[in-house]
């Protein structure tokens, strides 16, 4: 006990020791979007009382000037009146709620029916000692879908399996660890992560006036995650097998570890097995059925009419226009191909019996989004409010001016997005509320700039990621002691994070380089989804 007791307080010092203490002072992030209300209150009554204001880029008067975009008080009596009076409205329309809950309503089928745990399980067992960092990484980052089942299955899961390859528990433990929450942007489709960020991407710019024929697109970010799943696997084994294996050392069985956990080790169940068979059918048949809808009769998911002769006064026809109903369709997609696999799973492999099963998945899935709900009613507010002082796009426009002054090309400027994302996720842990406080401003400003409300989501997505797992303020970051200390009892937060931080560098500095080398050579962030961006109506 004296040893670990060395290393826990070890964990509390210097710098990681003060990053652990100042945000355990911070408050819930419910509480921190209340605190910025109350200060945005008090900025827009000092901005409306000292005249603040911007020329719209795009807008001009009749006399043919821009328009001038002033700071309202958010306590003067139209603004006191409408935070009353739609209260309902500005949290149902909260356009994040929505596409999350109704994602999540399938995806907890998926998870209770034990289909994600099932098939990370099959994916990573009796694979070969020489491709095994690389499998369980791979795992790890297409298990971002499975939400909690990433962290609360695989990666325990990983530590057993290296440990019955004769290689280092901690190894497999932390190499799935980065895996998941590292990588947690990387994926090869889009998911509930889409949603929810890009949800809130359209709010902002909805709110900003800049574009208000701007819609979302949930695999606007589709090609982007993709390249970032194939750069960040070769660097999560790199550092893996190079760095932190040496590091560890060989490692020496004591005791009866492994055993205590055999019960994590068994093999799938024939009813299991049948169960994956029945829930890749089953995904099979939604592919084939949204393929239908955009290709077959009458092509529901194609709007047809933006293409039609005079619909557009320069004969031209808008992909993204018509396209729209598609990419607006792949949440109501991603919730029936996660319900009907889950569903499949569980008949099969009897963990649902009957209807009643099914609908108690359902609502335990709605029942876990209760914090959600609280923090989206905050935040919703929040960026509510932030729109209607006219605050967001006038600083967006004073921000925009002042990069375009220093001259920075757009690589650096997302380059300097990434950075600043990553620094901030040490102390914010939440990826939707940081997108929350951050998108109003940025994605405006970047779109002032010539960056496309997907590229400022996706350079927002790389330095979330890179920082998750070097933070304890992460809400999994304990949950992983728990972990690596049935292998090593002594093992404290310096431990992990001592481990984690050449992960995150690595991640960071490969996902900066695949950020800028993407805006140098132009290439789409997802279907129709350029980096660059022009506003209509711009000359």
């Amino acid at each position: 006990m004296a040893e670990q007791a060395t290393a826990d307080e070890g964990g509390q010092k210097g710098f990681l020791g003060w990053v652990e203490r100042t945000g355990n002072q911070l408050p819930d992030p419910v509480f921190i979007f209340f605190y910025l209300i109350i200060a945005l209150v008090i900025v827009s009554v000092i901005c409306a009382l000292t005249g603040v204001y911007a020329l719209h880029p795009t807008i001009t008067n009749e006399a043919g000037e821009p328009d001038t975009i002033r700071s309202l008080s958010l306590l003067a009596p139209d603004n006191i009146q409408r935070l009353l009076t739609e209260m309902p409205q500005t949290f149902t329309h909260f356009h994040p709620l929505g596409y999350v809950l109704v994602v999540m309503l399938g995806a907890g089928v998926a998870e209770r029916s034990g289909l994600f745990a099932s098939g990370m399980r099959a994916a990573v067992s009796g694979v070969p000692r020489a491709i095994l960092t690389p499998v369980v990484a791979l795992v790890a980052m297409l298990g971002n879908h499975a939400a909690d089942a990433g962290y609360v299955v695989l990666i325990p899961l990983a530590g057993i399996i290296f440990a019955a390859a004769g290689r280092h528990p901690l190894l497999g433990i932390v190499a799935a660890f980065a895996g998941v929450s590292g990588g947690f942007s990387a994926n090869i489709s889009p998911g509930q992560l889409d949603a929810l960020l890009f949800g809130i991407t359209e709010q902002s710019v909805q709110d900003s006036g800049l574009d208000p024929e701007w819609g979302m697109n949930i695999a606007g970010n589709w090609y982007f995650i993709a390249a970032m799943t194939f750069i960040f696997l070769p660097v999560i084994w790199f550092v893996t097998d190079k760095i932190i294996e040496p590091r560890l050392g060989k490692w020496k069985p004591e005791g009866d570890h492994a055993a205590q956990y055999s019960d994590e080790k068994k093999e799938l169940t024939a009813q299991e097995k049948k169960g994956l068979g029945r829930a890749g059918l089953a995904c099979l048949a939604i592919i084939g059925l949204w393929i239908f809808l955009t290709v077959g009769p009458g092509t529901p998911l194609i709007d047809e009419a933006a293409c039609a002769p005079g619909t557009l006064a320069d004969g031209s026809c808008s992909v993204h226009t018509t396209l729209r109903p598609l990419y607006t369709s792949l949440v109501a997609g991603f919730f029936l191909l996660f319900l009907a696999a889950g569903w499949a799973y569980g008949a099969a492999a009897n963990t649902i019996k009957d209807h009643k099963d099914l609908v108690e998945m359902m609502a335990g899935a709605m029942k876990d989004m209760g914090y959600y709900l609280v923090l989206a009613f905050a935040a919703a507010h929040f960026v509510a409010m932030f729109g209607w002082s006219n605050l967001g796009l006038i600083s967006a426009i004073h921000g925009a001016n002042a990069i375009q002054s220093t001259g920075l090309p757009m690589p650096a400027v997302l380059g300097l997005m990434v950075l600043f994302t990553a620094l901030l996720n040490l102390f914010v842990g939440s990826a939707s509320a940081k997108w929350a406080l951050l998108a109003p401003v940025l994605v405006p400003m970047l779109m002032l700039l010539g960056i496309s409300p997907e590229g400022a989501t996706a350079a927002y997505r790389v330095g979330d990621s890179a920082t998750n797992i070097i933070t304890p303020l992460m809400v999994y970051f304990p949950l992983i002691l728990v972990f690596a200390r049935r292998w090593q009892s002594n093992f404290g937060i310096g431990s992990l994070t001592a481990l984690m931080i050449p992960y995150s560098l690595w991640l960071l500095v490969s996902g900066i380089i695949l950020t800028v080398v993407w805006v140098f050579a132009g290439l789409p962030l997802g279907p129709d989804a350029p980096v660059g961006y022009s506003l209509p109506g711009a000359n």
